[in-house]
């Protein structure tokens, strides 16, 4: 059984890297402009790769493959629904706002804690199976986050926040993620969860992020000397994700996790 100093470790190291991304910024913003039009792709081959090799085969391992491609499909739909609430209460709230306090930059760290806190539930339900899946849905959220956070960072720079303050708010934000990490891996350790949904559910969300969110943003960018990088980054993060995810199954030692009945449950 993986420790909760292991979960608290793996979420905090998470949100380190995911911040890296923003401090790049803080010092040299066309490095980070740069580094992120080559980290979005990788990060969108990332999150299909811990999606597709390793959520859903190990979801169909412990469980059942047809509800843990049902709650894929929940995911999506879920995350959709989710992002469409989050649009249109920022447009109503900005559009309704009178007088001259700017409340986007409350928006923005409002809706980034709340993804920061959603990573944090992938985290912990991941490391309810084992620790190699937990680690690689780790990479995967941080690889995500990092050029997302570039671009939050620079959002909130833009609106006159200073850069020391950007910072504690995003530090503060970037918490979110070990506190999910914890609640949901300690509800998980004292009452009977369901992992091939759980899973199922995180790969839902992967894959939405990484085919709605990520790469259409790449295929804004018509600059045709990136054009090729970027699918190669896309293909690095697929097949890194890829060979990192069959390295960890086959030479780290975890409990085994042998379904026992047609869903696995973690039961103390």
């Amino acid at each position: 059984m993986v420790s909760l100093w292991t979960v608290i470790f793996f979420s905090l190291v998470g949100g380190v890297l995911s911040l890296s991304g923003g401090f790049l910024l803080i010092s040299n913003k066309k490095t980070a402009g740069k580094f992120s039009n080559y980290a979005t792709p990788f990060a969108a081959g990332a999150l299909l790769s811990a999606a597709f090799v390793d959520l859903l085969p190990e979801a169909s391992h412990v469980g059942d493959a047809e509800k843990a491609l049902t709650y894929t499909l929940i995911g999506i739909i879920g995350f959709f629904i989710l992002e469409r609430f989050l649009h249109w209460f920022h447009h109503h709230h900005v559009h309704d706002e009178n007088g001259p306090k700017d409340p986007t930059v409350s928006l923005l760290v409002i809706g980034d804690t709340l993804h920061n806190f959603i990573d944090g539930i992938a985290i912990g339900s991941a490391f309810l199976l084992n620790s190699q899946t937990g680690i690689v849905v780790t990479l995967a959220v941080a690889a995500h986050e990092i050029p997302q956070e570039i671009g939050d960072f620079g959002l909130i720079l833009d609106k006159g926040m200073s850069r020391l303050k950007v910072i504690y708010v995003n530090i503060f934000s970037a918490l979110a993620t070990t506190v999910a990490a914890i609640i949901f891996f300690k509800l998980g350790d004292s009452h009977g969860l369901s992992l091939d949904g759980i899973l199922g559910l995180i790969a839902g969300m992967f894959i939405y992020i990484a085919v709605s969110d990520i790469i259409p943003t790449i295929h804004e960018n018509e600059a045709k000397k990136i054009a090729g990088p970027q699918t190669i980054m896309l293909l690095v993060g697929v097949i890194g994700v890829s060979l990192l995810t069959n390295f960890m199954h086959q030479y780290i030692d975890t409990d085994s996790h042998e379904p026992n009945s047609s869903s696995t449950v973690i039961n103390q």
